[in-house]
Formats: C-alpha cells, structure tokens, sequence
C-alpha cells in the first residue's frame, strides 16, 4: 500500500531519535559541518622516522607436558644440549614434551638505543597445547637484513590458562601464544636519518591535497619555505641556524595549528554486525524505496504407521510436511531532490527497517545512482 503524500512528508520530517534507531546500528551524519583547528603532530609524521619489526626463531621450555612431538623441535634441543657440553647419543634420546618451538615477534620503536628493553610476542609454531608457565630461552631477534639487533628471554605471559582431562578441556584464553614484557634487550642501534642536508620532508596520515596544500602554507606562514609534493607530503626547507639543530625546529613544526578539511562522503558498512556510519555530506538523488517481505515456514511432524495385527505389514516411519507461506505488505518511502541519507533513515527506522534491510537498501541505492557517496563494506 502506497502511503499518502501527507504520510510520506510526515516520516521524512521526522528527527533520528533514539527510541527509532534499531539495536546494532549505529548513525553518524551531522547536519552542520564545523571547522576545526587540527595540530600538525596529530596528522602528520617525519619521512623516515618510523618503527622496525624483528623476528626470531627459539625454545619454550619448562611446559608441563603440554609442547610439541615434532622432530625439528627435537633436533633443535639435542643441538643446545651439544653447545652447553651435554652428551647425547641421539636426539631421539629426548621424549619429553616441555619444549615447544616458537617464533618470536617485536616491534622496535624509533630512536631506540643499546640497552633498550622492548616487549616481544611468542607464538607456537607446531602442535604445542600451551606454552603456559614456560621460558623462552635466550634468541637472537633480527631484522629483514639479517642483522642480529635485540636478544630476547625470559617466562611467557599468556594471560589465560588451559586445563584439559578426560577427554574434557577448558580455557579462559588463547594459551599457544603469549608476551615477555620488556622481554628483549637491544644490541644494536637502528640508525634512522631526519631529512636530508638541507631540509625535511612530512608525511601527512591520509591522503589530502586541499589539507596537503593548507599545511605548507601553514608552514611557510610561521617557519620556514614549504610546497606540497602530492597529496601526503609536504617538503620543508630548514632555515639555516637549524640544519645542524632539527629537534627545536620540529617541535615548533609539530604546534602548528592547521585547519581541518571536509572529508569524502563516505558510507561504511559492517554487514557481520549490522552497524553502519554515515560520514558528513552524504546526499540522495530523488529515489522512491519500496520495502516488504516474505516469510516461508516450514513444519515437520514425524510420525508412525502402525499395520494391523495378523496381517504380514511392517511398521514404518511417516514424515508430514505443511508449507507456509507469508507475504507483508510492502511500504513506498519518496525522497525528493537533495534529501539526505540521515531522512532516509528516519523514514525506514518509522516502518520498522531492520539494520539487515537497511543495507540492502544502501546498496541498491549505490548501484542505482542514487547514493552520492562512496559506499564501504567491512
């Protein structure tokens, strides 16, 4: 049934009030757009000054019989034995199952010096049930050159426990990988360079030529010479009682104030959960949006077929089924020139609109030109 025009205005005059807004959804749409005053050191960051990953390959030991079987993490104790003046005839030698091979993960951050404790990941690379209450024994942690740059040691914090017995088990957390706080120690500095001889170069977070062009002239209003490069970077000449002194300058750079740009209208969907944010700007070409459903029920009724005494029949299994099926009544919601998507939605949330539905909705709004937006499913 198509609503009249009288209803049809009356639902897209109505406001986004919660009480409308179905569980799992959730609506951003500002109906003003505000500038903002951003600092530099929260958009941007130094070309070059940046966090390195580490990796490195060793033992967990001192499990209760809860690591791995696996040959290579036989191999691998048999070999440490051999290098501490152990005497073994074979790996085979070794049965226990208190050891298991892990790989161990870090992240160094810019700067970092000898002597620098970082945390480290370790995570069970074979058939180990729980590297709970281990010790990882002394690794060398390198980076993609292949240089050694941290050592790492020392008990496993997994932050949970798993009890298996009887064939029952239990656990309150992922127990095959854990952490070593400031588990690994820094060997070698990771030397990182600030710019160039005469000047630096700032990369902005995101993509943006109209903030990209707002920060250089920002730059060059209060410090020094700037131009943005493309969309994210913008380079600086260093005036020249700081190229030999670059930290007092970016820490001038860093307090600049720019102001904010509006962002691509964008609508992000999240199609597990049924959430869905609608960014600023988002419009709608005139579009009418008809909405109804069917529901088809099925019931079973199992029963059984009894023959008569004396009669050489046999008992059999009967199944009876009975089909439903269950048409709505569909609604018509218009939206005229230059509506927004935030009308939309208070229109379908007044029908009952379920957040599934709703997405449905979006997309083939998105696929019949309707939706002015970018529309991003996660």
């Amino acid at each position: 049934m198509k609503p009249s025009t009288h209803q049809t205005k009356r639902l897209l005059s109505l406001l986004l009030m919660p009480g409308l807004l179905m569980m799992g959804l959730m609506i951003s749409s500002p109906t003003k757009t505000m500038a903002a005053s951003l600092r530099l050191k929260d958009i941007i960051h130094i070309k070059g000054v940046r966090v390195n990953q580490l990796v490195g390959y060793g033992l967990v030991m001192g499990l209760n019989r809860t690591g791995d079987k696996s040959r290579s993490t036989q191999n691998a104790e048999f070999n440490l034995i051999q290098n501490f003046g152990g005497r073994l005839n074979n790996e085979n030698d070794i049965r226990s199952t208190n050891t298991a091979a892990v790989i161990i993960t870090a992240t160094v951050p810019p700067f970092a010096k000898p002597g620098d404790q970082i945390d480290v990941v370790v995570s069970s690379m074979k058939d180990a049930k729980s590297l709970e209450g281990g010790t990882l024994i002394s690794t060398q942690m390198i980076a993609p050159n292949g240089e050694v740059i941290a050592v790492a040691q020392g008990p496993v914090s997994t932050g949970g426990t798993s009890v298996s017995a009887g064939g029952s088990s239990k656990r309150t957390a992922i127990t095959t990988t854990g952490r070593i706080p400031n588990g690994a120690i820094m060997e070698r500095e990771i030397h990182t360079d600030i710019g160039d001889g005469t000047g630096i170069e700032i990369m902005i977070n995101r993509t943006d030529f109209t903030l990209a062009s707002r920060v250089a002239e920002s730059i060059s209003k209060n410090l020094a010479p700037a131009q943005a490069i493309d969309g994210s970077t913008i380079r600086v000449e260093l005036p020249e009682q700081y190229i030999s002194n670059r930290i007092p300058f970016i820490a001038k750079l860093e307090n600049l104030n720019v102001e904010s740009t509006i962002e691509v209208a964008k609508v992000v969907v999240n199609e597990r959960t049924g959430t869905i944010v609608i960014g600023n700007s988002v419009r709608l070409l005139p579009a009418a949006v008809a909405h109804g459903g069917i529901t088809v029920s099925v019931e079973t009724e199992n029963s059984v077929s009894q023959p008569d005494a004396f009669t050489g029949g046999q008992t059999v299994g009967v199944t009876n089924s009975e089909i439903e099926i269950v048409e709505e009544s569909g609604s018509l919601v218009e939206l005229s020139s230059n509506a927004t998507l935030q009308d939309l939605v208070s229109a379908l949330n007044a029908i009952g609109v379920t957040p599934n539905d709703l997405i449905s909705i979006l997309q083939a709004l998105k696929a019949a030109g309707s939706l002015e937006a970018n529309l991003e499913i996660i």
